[in-house]
């Protein structure tokens, strides 16, 4: 029998860690999942205006920079792959630390749990998606998203109380291709509020108060110490080859890009020198089951850029098993549409 998640281990945080950036609650979980004894931990948090991108995502074509500068909206960037959300003081931040194990028992009993304590508060919800909780006549209101460390799974979940819709809409810009695919026109039309579904008198405070009392059972208090070490952590976040990633290069060698379902969206691009791959790029929100850039990189590196050749490579050493949802067929579709294209 597969040993059970919950109940975990609440990490309380001294006082004075409230209302700090998002990078410093990533490096919590990170501190976490390489200090704490083995079994499950469990803490939640809330943000000023902030976007949170996922690992692989490029932020000129995922997030509206010029709007939050203006507006004051922090930017980050997450490890855990996924899409970029938008926080506020209406969200509730969740995070997981769990031993290690096959991650989608580990998502099936996070978000069951999660789902039967806002069921029990009065929202009707339901697990819906690759990683989604949503009101039971429809709208979002929980997205999740994961990766490893050593030993370790980490999960993210953001809740949706409220939020400033306004904030929202002009922090964050999908790529089309991702909404037409969900058939919805923007992202505020694709989300619900829990304070419309929550009885009166139960706001953020309260809900925080019930996620741990139904997902937990002890306590662990992090002291000023473990805040420092927390400190170092967090300060690579902050790294500008981190946060915004590599330059990209004016004229991408070869590139395809498809919206896949069960996955997310996929961007390869093979940089290619005298007819051989030199090196592979991955962007998009799809989540890692292993380091998927190493992963391409090993298998196609030196492969003659060629149909023939790339799809063998594909066929034959399985780069998809590092991405969650990803089928080889699928992925080999993927690579014919750039020798397909029209010239």
């Amino acid at each position: 029998m597969t040993e059970r998640i919950f109940p975990a281990t609440f990490v309380e945080l001294p006082p004075h860690c409230d209302g700090e950036r998002a990078a410093f609650y990533l490096a919590v979980e990170e501190y976490v999942a390489s200090h704490m004894p083995e079994g499950s931990y469990l803490f939640t948090w809330q943000l000023s205006p902030t976007v949170v991108m996922g690992r692989n995502q490029d932020a000129e074509a995922e997030i509206d920079l010029d709007f939050c500068k203006a507006e004051g909206i922090d930017v980050i960037r997450r490890k855990s792959g996924g899409g970029s959300i938008f926080a506020d003081r209406g969200n509730i931040m969740t995070s997981l630390v769990t031993r290690e194990g096959a991650v989608e028992d580990l998502f099936h009993e996070y978000a069951q749990n999660v789902a039967e304590c806002l069921n029990g508060l009065g929202a009707e919800v339901e697990v819906s998606g690759r990683n989604d909780i949503c009101m039971k006549g429809g709208g979002k209101i929980c997205g999740n998203a994961f990766y490893h460390m050593a030993k370790r799974n980490i999960v993210h979940g953001t809740m949706l109380y409220d939020t400033e819709a306004r904030m929202m809409r002009g922090a964050l810009t999908p790529g089309r291709a991702k909404l037409l695919s969900k058939g919805v026109k923007s992202v505020e039309s694709r989300i619900a509020l829990l304070k419309d579904a929550l009885p009166h008198g139960i706001g953020t405070t309260e809900l925080r108060q019930s996620i741990r009392e139904h997902l937990c059972n002890a306590t662990i208090s992090l002291t000023e110490e473990d805040v420092e070490r927390i400190r170092e952590i967090e300060s690579g976040y902050y790294a500008p080859s981190f946060l915004w990633g590599k330059t990209r290069r004016t004229e991408p060698s070869h590139h395809c890009q498809a919206r896949i379902e069960g996955c997310g969206t996929l961007a390869i691009e093979f940089e290619t020198k005298e007819g051989k791959v030199v090196s592979v790029s991955l962007k998009g929100d799809y989540f890692e089951l292993g380091d998927a850039h190493a992963m391409f990189n090993n298998v196609f590196a030196g492969c003659p850029f060629t149909k023939d050749a790339l799809t063998k490579h594909a066929t034959e050493h399985t780069p998809n098993r590092a991405i969650r949802g990803l089928q080889t067929e699928r992925l080999v579709q993927l690579i014919e549409t750039i020798f397909n294209a029209p010239p």
